[in-house]
């Protein structure tokens, strides 16, 4: 009798104590949930033991890069759908454990561990990290992560990124700007926030592809620091920098902030950089950078956010992005960075949120992917490419959302006499 599907729907809709906002088809043919709804298809047993073995956000995770589990149907709208159910459930809703205890709940996942068969549990897709824990955020553990992440190889990243090579949030004049227009407001409007001036040295934490660097030097004369940890990044960058005709004025370094032992500097970018930085480093990141800067120096720090929490306590990092995108990588509410960065000694002047940005930056993302989906593949793996469009997709959803942000805010080392060097109308920029 084929009715995986139903059995499935009707776990899934005990464990979330909501009717299910899909439709299920499972390998068995059997289909069950409403009949206009985006599809998600369970092409296997083995993706219903890795949702068994490891219920929740990991196993569905792991389903999906292996290929086990898909979607037929709009994915912002299948993402969307199931957020409320999955990622955003109240504080008052049962979980696993308490689940569990339910008779019937019980019942139903003893079916479907015979109905999936053994071997118990599939072995997790090779694209995971596997990583002690004990050591977060040495210099070594962050070398790491940021290797895993970086080094997947500049031509994927540019098919991804487009010609502008910036991974971080566009800022958009409207909807249908193009990419590149959009990350180009966001370097000008960076570089305006920071004053610089020609002459003036500016650091680039988390440099990337050196388009930051490139940029403040050759359109606003700046002599620019980049460093990365990423050796793939420090190679394109130093050749997009010769291709410019601009060594004389930036200089690219595989060093870690940690390490910068050259200020003062004028100014300082670190766009997209302090998400790596981790919760218990994060003052000791401030406070170095704050050393590095000369008093009236300013620092823009482009952040992403989440929403706190009525008790903190009960915070876990998203373990799809630990497991497959960001190891050890941890977002901070924005209250959170701002007390931080005044803990430092920095005076913070200005906090702008463009979380709408972001959305619309991943959404251009995902479209570039799709659209070389076999080169992509090509590129790197069938799994990677996979955990990128999934990861990417759901980002773009969280921002529009509300469920995370995105917030540049403008710091200054105000020195003892009080004289921030800022304008009495401080948003000249916009």
């Amino acid at each position: 009798m084929a009715d995986a599907a139903p059995r499935l729907k009707g776990l899934f809709e005990r464990l979330l104590e909501s009717p299910l906002p899909v439709r299920i088809r499972a390998w068995d043919g059997s289909q069950a949930g409403p009949p206009d709804a985006p599809t998600l298809v369970v092409r296997n047993r083995r993706a219903l033991r890795r949702l068994l073995w490891k219920p929740g956000e990991l196993g569905l995770a792991r389903a999906w890069v292996a290929g086990d589990l898909d979607i037929d149907g709009d994915l912002y709208t299948t993402l969307d759908l199931l957020a409320g159910h999955l990622w955003e459930r109240g504080e008052g809703a049962r979980t696993l454990g308490q689940a569990l205890r339910d008779p019937e709940v019980r019942a139903a996942v003893r079916g479907l561990v015979k109905l999936a068969g053994p071997p118990l549990p599939p072995a997790p897709p090779q694209e995971e990290v596997r990583k002690p824990r004990r050591h977060l955020h040495t210099k070594r553990s962050d070398r790491r992560a940021i290797s895993h992440h970086y080094d997947v190889g500049n031509d994927f990243y540019e098919l991804v990124l487009g010609p502008s090579m910036v991974y971080s949030c566009a800022y958009w004049p409207s909807p249908d700007s193009t990419l590149e227009a959009a990350q180009h407001d966001k370097l000008e409007l960076v570089c305006r926030k920071l004053a610089l001036t020609a002459g003036q040295r500016l650091l680039d934490v988390g440099c990337g592809w050196g388009t930051m660097a490139i940029h403040a030097a050759r359109e606003h004369g700046a002599n620019v620091v980049g460093i990365t940890l990423s050796q793939e990044q420090a190679a394109y960058a130093r050749k997009r920098v010769a291709d410019e005709g601009l060594t004389d004025k930036v200089e690219i370094r595989v060093q870690d902030y940690r390490d910068v032992a050259d200020g003062p500097y004028d100014a300082i970018s670190s766009i997209g950089m302090a998400e790596h930085v981790g919760a218990e480093r994060y003052l000791d990141y401030a406070t170095d950078l704050h050393s590095l800067l000369r008093p009236g120096g300013r620092l823009l720090n482009h952040q992403i956010a989440r929403r706190p929490q009525r008790d903190e306590s009960t915070y876990h990092i998203d373990e799809f992005i630990d497991a497959y995108v960001f190891p050890d990588g941890e977002l901070a509410p924005l209250g959170t960075t701002v007390t931080q960065l005044e803990r430092a000694g920095f005076e913070v002047r200005d906090v702008e949120s463009i979380r709408e940005h972001y959305a619309l930056t991943l959404r251009r993302w995902v479209a570039n992917l799709e659209a070389g989906w076999d080169h992509a593949v090509r590129l790197t793996s069938p799994g990677r490419a996979r955990v990128w469009r999934l990861y990417m997709a759901a980002s773009a959803v969280s921002f529009e959302r509300n469920r995370i942000g995105v917030n540049q805010v403008l710091a200054v080392r105000t020195p003892e006499s009080g004289d921030s060097g800022m304008p009495l109308r401080s948003r000249t920029w916009n």
